[in-house]
């Protein structure tokens, strides 16, 4: 089985501005997920305006928990949605049923906060 790579928002819309750049053009599709990522990753649509540097800093952060460090793409998804409440998190993880508890949880909302505010 090949390792998945995950990416933010901001990375697909700073590569979707490159080709433009390079191109001087984009297909339809290209235009539609440019808007998408532009939309995505602005504070738009979570209250906070992603960075591809954020993005990997709390990635990586969040793999060395031990429970998520087998779930990269809950890390992944964490990491993108950004989550600054238990509950958000909870959310998230009830996705994949990753048992945690609530220090542990609160650990997770702690090392979002420490990489977005």
């Amino acid at each position: 089985m090949t390792e998945r790579e995950y990416t933010d928002y901001a990375s697909v819309r700073d590569a979707l501005l490159d080709a433009q750049d390079r191109r001087g053009f984009l297909s339809y599709e290209q235009k539609l997920a440019l808007q998408h990522a532009e939309w995505a990753a602005s504070d738009q649509r979570n209250g906070h305006k992603t960075d591809a540097k954020v993005y990997k800093a709390l990635f990586n952060d969040l793999q060395s928990i031990e429970k998520l460090a087998e779930h990269t793409d809950i890390c992944a998804k964490i990491a993108e949605m950004m989550p600054l409440s238990a509950e958000e998190v909870r959310s998230i993880l009830a996705s994949k049923r990753v048992p945690m508890d609530g220090g542990e949880v609160e650990n997770i909302v702690d090392t979002v906060r420490k990489q977005i505010l």
